[in-house]
């Protein structure tokens, strides 16, 4: 007998249908009676105590919070005012019950008596509810919820919103609190659907409710995630991956919805990913730099060079534009330029339990015992969210994996592991994001096997993300230094014993730009090549896309005594030349005031992917001006700085000259001075209407030695 797949879709919002409800003797409603919307400039009449709440109602998404839906209007209460540390309560005026229930809406932490929702009769707590979240990950969507209070009609009452709670998921998100004589829920809806083809397509609405899917085979869930399912026109289309699935029948079933037949006619079936045609030719996707065909990218991870493959695993959302049901995609390169996106690597455990960031190497002695055939294993080290730092293996290139029956191998406060292997001492060292009460940073285990782990030494004053290697000073590999440091980049220089890390140069900054996180570097690069290659998360938001945030372009490090001691450097890979189509060379160009505009010889203007190299001697003038796409990069000679988009850094103009060298996206600049001493990833979104290429100077005359312009082609394939 074929098996049964059931896929629930667990919404939220909407009426329960006609039936009467068991705590109410009405067959019908009364109207209903408003309690608050929360849609004014401050709280009115409701008493507020603490920071939490803010001086008024929350307009939607807070800073630094994850993207808020579910509630109606334009405000809601939201105390994540100030962050998840800040605490306080707001309680309203007193109200008669009248009605059988009172709905409302609610999300945040699921924290009962510290962060939550409470209704008071004559100083007691009768009523109480609280939010879902209890552990990372999670959504900031806000669900109906209500009491049954027919037993306390004609009562005078209060409603207390709390937040007593601090750090992860402290705080509550309410709205819409009204008294009606039926309770705020819908009912379920089906589709039975034999899956005859690869993909489901999903329509998405950026924004619209967020629903729960679970896709289940008998007794058994193979998929669960949340999707802003579109009931009306779709933003773009999502797939969900079936193949192992073929032949089977499926059962797509919404629970909770109001609308749950037109959510479902949407969802179709595919042997292509939808939009397959289209796709890298979208209007801001980047030419040169990795984005995901679908939905959310954030970290790097499990970077790892192996026959002849560059491997970028990374966070992903495939079925969103936001943050959130995070997997780990997968890409493969020959060049570090031309990538190619393969199926999902890494699955959620269960709903909730989600794939962090993590790394990747081959385990060539097979200490580990995964390796099954003749093909090297790869072993990929990650948080699950629900039990600690895990291990999965593939004996097929990293195309399928297994999860290790024995995970966790790690249990502790943290997340984020980068492996390596410590040649000296035989051994392999995880470098992982540590807390410990109040205080964050990097511990160190150590393995002989990959499984069994040791804590050895504990480093503090690093968050999230990090990372350990050894680099050769001003390149003389008998001269070395190891290099540690977290998701912001900032480093320190010092010494490893394979156990405890010493710094001998305090953390210094590496970057100068607003594009730029949790970056990683490749395990198991060729001892013949020798490059130490990065690769961070460029934190850009592309509205209007079907897909969200990229990758900035592999720079190579390396370290370099200067002026104020050991730096690391990073300039672009040299890959980078496999794009040029179209170069020229310009010398001992006079530049004043009015702009020297910068075409092809033969005048035909720039293409809008570019790769700039230029020798800039600053003469007499006080400040230099390179504007792209009407974009300034300008340098102050007297305070020897560069600024581009509102983002500083130094630079010297070594013997007065100026060294800069740039790359130019739909959606970034990449600016590096000085032979990589000055690193500043920009994302910003590159006008193709701009004026070209322009060079001026203030304050007196310079002269551009030399400027070399590459025309660059696009790294993706014609056919997509």
């Amino acid at each position: 007998m074929r098996g049964i797949i059931l896929v629930a879709l667990v919404l939220t919002g909407g009426w329960l249908p006609t039936h009467q409800d068991e705590d109410s003797s009405l067959t019908e409603p009364r109207e209903a009676i408003l309690i608050a919307d929360f849609e004014g400039e401050d709280y009115g009449d409701w008493t507020v105590e603490g920071e939490a709440f803010g001086p008024g109602p929350a307009r939607g998404t807070l800073a630094s919070q994850m993207v808020v839906t579910g509630y109606l209007g334009e405000g809601l209460v939201n105390s994540f005012y100030s962050g998840d540390d800040s605490v306080g309560q707001l309680t309203s005026p007193p109200f008669t019950i009248a009605r059988t229930h009172i709905n409302f809406l609610l999300g945040g932490g699921q924290h009962p008596g510290r962060a939550c929702i409470e209704l008071i009769v004559d100083g007691e707590v009768v009523r109480t509810a609280t939010g879902p979240n209890d552990r990372p990950g999670g959504s900031e969507h806000l669900d109906w919820h209500g009491w049954a209070v027919a037993d306390l009609q004609g009562r005078e009452a209060v409603l207390r919103i709390v937040d007593r709670q601090r750090g992860g998921w402290g705080h509550i998100n309410v709205d819409h609190l009204v008294q009606e004589d039926r309770p705020r829920r819908a009912e379920p809806a089906h589709r039975d659907l034999e899956i005859e083809q690869r993909y489901l397509h999903l329509p998405v609405r950026t924004g619209a409710t967020k629903r729960r899917i679970r896709i289940i085979d008998g007794e058994t869930t193979l998929r669960e995630f949340e999707i802003e399912l579109a009931d009306q026109e779709p933003g773009f289309h999502v797939f969900c991956d079936l193949s192992p699935f073929v032949g089977k029948t499926l059962r797509l079933a919404i629970d909770r919805s109001s609308s749950g037949a037109k959510a479902l006619d949407g969802i179709i079936q595919s042997a292509e990913v939808p939009g397959a045609a289209r796709m890298y030719r979208e209007e801001h996707r980047p030419q040169f730099h990795f984005t995901t065909r679908r939905g959310w990218i954030n970290d790097p991870n499990g970077l790892v060079y192996h026959d002849g493959e560059y491997h970028l695993f990374y966070q992903h959302n495939p079925y969103g534009w936001n943050w959130g049901n995070m997997h780990w995609g997968h890409a493969v390169s020959p060049d570090l330029v031309h990538w190619r996106e393969l199926p999902l690597a890494l699955y959620p455990h269960h709903y909730g339990d989600w794939c962090f960031s993590g790394s990747a190497l081959i385990d060539h002695e097979n200490v580990s015992g995964f390796q099954t055939g003749d093909e090297k294993v790869l072993v990929a080290f990650y948080t699950s969210t629900g039990r600690g730092e895990s291990i999965a293996f593939s004996n097929d290139r990293g195309r399928t994996f297994t999860d290790f029956e024995g995970n966790p191998v790690v249990r502790h406060r943290g997340r984020d592991p980068k492996v390596i292997r410590y040649e000296p001492g035989g051994h392999f060292v995880m470098a992982v994001y540590d807390e410990e009460g109040d205080s964050r940073g990097i511990a160190f285990y150590t393995s002989t096997d990959l499984k069994e782990w040791t804590r050895r030494s504990r480093i503090h004053g690093y968050y999230e993300c990090p990372e350990l290697f050894e680099l050769a000073v001003d390149g003389d590999p008998g001269n070395t230094r190891w290099v540690v440091y977290g998701a912001d980049g900032a480093y320190s220089i010092g010494s490893f014993d394979g156990a405890t890390f010493t710094p001998e140069v305090e953390k210094q900054r590496f970057h100068h730009g607003n594009c730029f996180y949790a970056s990683q570097t490749f395990n198991g690069i060729p001892e013949a090549d020798g490059r130490r290659i990065q690769i961070a998360w460029g934190r850009i938001a592309l509205p209007g896309m079907p897909f969200n945030q990229m990758m900035n372009f592999p720079v190579e490090l390396s370290l370099h005594t200067t002026e104020g001691g050991l730096r690391m450097c990073a300039e672009p890979v040299a890959e980078l030349a496999a794009l040029h189509e179209r170069s020229f060379t310009r010398r001992d160009l006079e530049v004043a005031e009015d702009p020297v505009s910068l075409s092809f010889p033969d005048g035909e203007p720039l293409g809008e992917l570019l790769h700039l190299e230029l020798r800039w001697s600053v003469g007499e003038a006080e400040e230099l001006d390179l504007n792209i796409l009407g974009i300034p990069v300008l340098y102050r000679v007297g305070a020897a700085e560069l600024e581009c988009a509102g983002n500083v850094g130094p630079l010297s103009a070594r013997e007065g000259v100026l060294e800069l060298e740039l790359l130019i996206d739909r959606t970034s600049i990449e600016i590096f001075g000085d032979s990589g001493r000055l690193y500043m990833p920009i994302g910003t979104i590159v006008s193709k209407k701009g004026s070209g290429l322009l060079a001026s100077s203030r304050g007196g005359p310079s002269r551009l030695e030399r400027i070399t312009v590459h025309e660059l082609r696009s790294a993706w394939s014609s056919d997509g």
